[in-house]
């Protein structure tokens, strides 16, 4: 399907009465700190605590009802597991999720609360695919990709807009997310495309998994090699799809340390009062890297999820 301004939003009107219009938040210690003037979006309240609800949920809905019947399967290390198997659940289905062996404790436990059936395999892209594979024919379930399906960058998209439609008249220089797979950039760059064309989408990421940073530098797609970041949500490659959209749409990527992700980590839990996770601080970290940048202008942050291990905190 083509990504077209009215496909966004229907995705908006399909989901709305299922998801949380998440509040948009401002900080003036965080706005004193960053020099900028930040509007927080606040994903980590949303369903299953991230913004993979909406492209999961999305997907979902747009199947026949005979093809809902069949089940849903994917593979994630966390927030999209999450996110398919409530989106499954909501529509009275089964969810059959693939989960590298070492995904986070958190999310495990979310997913099978959600009643999903688990499949664990090796963290790497071929035994993901194999695994998912190998459920698809056996249940005869539909697939539903992370961030390489034009359904689910569609449901992403549908974040941004809900800042687009609450601001129209402050003027965002700039709009900021994570990028991993690129799922949610994609969608952020066609909805301030259609709904908010002055303002610049500026993507974050990890110095530890810049893969999509050496891809947009180089104009040609580079897959990740060995990502050890703690931003876990981020360690995915982009696909042909979500690169050929950020390398015509982002303006910049920035990359950040693992210090640096850290430090906005826990300035977040800090000054905000509200829990993110590492990959959601990714964005912060590249404003205050280059408040030069920043300094000033009105700064929307899409703070993508909240789903983070208590027991195992970088701070």
């Amino acid at each position: 399907m083509e990504i077209t301004k009215q496909s966004i939003i229907n995705a908006q009107r399909r989901i709305k009465n299922l998801i949380h219009n998440t509040p948009i938040l401002s900080s003036e210690s965080m706005n004193k700190i960053s020099g900028a003037n930040i509007f927080f979006k606040c994903e980590n309240f949303q369903k299953i605590g991230a913004f993979k609800m909406r492209g999961a949920l999305n997907a979902v809905m747009l199947h026949s009802t005979k093809e809902i019947k069949k089940g849903f399967v994917t593979h994630s290390s966390g927030n999209h597991a999450q996110a398919v198997a409530l989106s499954s659940k909501i529509m009275k289905s089964k969810a059959y999720i693939v989960m590298p062996n070492n995904a986070p404790k958190i999310k495990i436990d979310a997913v099978k609360g959600y009643g999903a059936e688990i499949t664990f395999c090796a963290n790497n892209e071929n035994s993901r695919k194999e695994s998912c594979e190998k459920l698809i024919k056996k249940t005869g379930a539909n697939f539903i990709h992370p961030y390489d399906n034009d359904s689910v960058i569609v449901g992403q998209a549908t974040c941004s807009k809900e800042i687009y439609d609450i601001y129209p008249k402050i003027n965002l220089d700039y709009i900021l997310c994570p990028v991993g797979g690129g799922g949610l950039a994609s969608g952020t760059i066609l909805s301030t495309k259609f709904f908010s064309p002055k303002t610049k989408v500026i993507l974050a990421e990890p110095k530890n998994a810049s893969d999509a940073y050496r891809s947009f530098v180089e104009k040609k797609l580079i897959p990740v090699k060995d990502p050890k970041t703690i931003a876990d949500g981020l360690m995915t490659s982009l696909s042909e799809k979500t690169f050929n959209i950020i390398v015509k749409g982002a303006e910049k990527i920035i990359t950040v340390s693992e210090d640096e992700i850290i430090f906005a980590m826990k300035l977040i839990w800090e000054r905000m009062k509200i829990i993110c996770e590492p990959s959601c601080a990714v964005p912060l970290a590249a404003v205050l890297k280059t408040k030069e940048v920043f300094k000033n202008k009105n700064v929307g942050i899409i703070l993508t999820g909240g789903n983070v291990d208590l027991k195992n905190l970088p701070f």
